[in-house]
């Protein structure tokens, strides 16, 4: 039920992120005098809708995103000649600057506010994790039944890594002479052992070895399969601390942490086109990469999966990151995102100012028709994309258990 609730919950709020970022564009364009003819959030079928003074507000039957229709964003919009004056098209740049910016700029000041609650609440997680074969803290072992309870209580004493030397930061690379690189390989290198075995890791810099004489444990499969007899050592994979701050240091801390996220999610973008592969791999049996992308479902369903094990901070972190990408993704200068409307409104000043210098009348506005095809190309290649991340993360997706 918990998992239900934030499966829920997650998506309506990336719904309102939508709804809001809506709301930027509508609010700079009624405070520049433009006229906002409808805003609505979701897409289809009008379930309602109502008006408050010239604009038209409602809800659709697709909670897919949401528009706001400004009278003449563009001249090939149909326009009253009543509005003609106030047609988005003939306002000045600044003003239309500002009304493209204004989604983008909500955007990120939610994430921005969701990273300041997550100060506050919980603490702010490192960006910069440790190495992925990284050991936590060595503790003993513990048994669980099929359910995930402690069998016998909770167990004491070290445990066989402990026992073995090995200390909380020693990055393994090798598990009995296996080369390991992630999480997921040390686990299964370590598991399949059956008697003692040697760990390769690094300890400030210097490469070492610990014999390990494993114990043997039940694992259940999160399928609900039957418990297999593996090895195990008493380890985890190593974390930074997340630091909580008070509400005035949480101010500039969150500023500080925004611009790790903004550069994370440069990286991020700059990266989509080579995770195809990976996304691939991922439906057709592969091992899912927890670095690839995630569809408004799969993020749904870590959020659902966060608060079915307690983890708000983890809901609203996905949350306050969600914000940010959608801001900067916004950004690129491709039509129909806010970025290529605002390459097209830098490009008329940039040609109009170029005209004024020779003595010319400025230029008419760009002509939409002629950019329909590449606009077209960007719309299949994005939901291409959007069906790939999707198919992924219904057939093999990213969970946090």
């Amino acid at each position: 039920m918990a998992f239900v609730v934030g499966f829920v919950l997650f998506a309506v709020c990336i719904t309102l992120s939508v709804a809001l970022h809506e709301c930027g564009h509508m609010w700079a364009a009624q405070a520049t005098g433009m006229k906002v003819r409808r805003y609505f959030i979701g897409f289809g079928p009008t379930i309602f809708s109502f008006r408050r003074g010239e604009t038209e507000y409602g809800l659709k039957a697709l909670p897919l995103g949401g528009f706001c229709d400004i009278a003449g964003m563009t001249a090939l919009d149909e326009i009253a000649p009543e509005d003609l004056d106030r047609a988005m098209y003939r306002q000045a740049t600044w003003k239309r600057l500002l009304v493209m910016f204004g989604g983008i700029l909500m955007n990120f000041i939610l994430g921005f506010i969701l990273i300041v609650v997550l100060a506050v609440g919980w603490g702010l997680p490192s960006l910069d994790q440790p190495p992925a074969t990284a050991i936590g803290a060595p503790a003993c072992v513990q048994e669980y039944d099929r359910d995930g309870n402690p069998i016998n209580g909770l167990c004491t004493g070290a445990g066989p890594a402990e026992q073995a030397g090995l200390q909380r930061g020693d990055v393994v690379t090798k598990v009995d002479g296996v080369p390991v690189d992630t999480w997921q390989q040390f686990v299964i290198e370590t598991r399949k052992q059956d008697g003692p075995f040697v760990y390769t890791f690094v300890r400030d810099g210097k490469t070492m070895t610990a014999t390990v004489t494993p114990q043997t444990v039940t694992r259940y499969p999160k399928d609900g399969g039957p418990g297999e007899k593996v090895s195990a050592v008493g380890v985890g994979p190593d974390f930074y601390e997340p630091v909580q701050y008070g509400v005035l240091a949480a101010i500039p801390a969150s500023v500080s942490f925004t611009g790790e996220v903004f550069s994370h999610t440069v990286q991020s973008l700059m990266k989509m086109p080579e995770k195809i592969p990976a996304l691939w791999n991922a439906i057709t049996g592969g091992e899912r990469d927890p670095e690839t992308p995630v569809s408004v479902y799969g993020a749904s369903r870590i959020g659902g999966e966060s608060v079915e094990i307690g983890q708000w901070q983890i809901f609203v972190m996905l949350l306050a990151s969600l914000n940010i990408f959608l801001g900067m993704f916004n950004l690129l200068p491709l039509l129909p995102l806010d970025g290529g409307h605002i390459a097209v409104v830098i490009y008329e000043k940039i040609r109009n100012t170029l005209r004024a210098r020779r003595g010319e009348a400025p230029g008419l506005p760009v002509n939409y028709m002629k950019l329909l095809p590449v606009t077209y190309v960007v719309i299949v290649i994005g939901g291409a994309y959007m069906l790939l991340t999707l198919s992924a993360d219904i057939l093999n997706p990213i969970t946090l258990k």
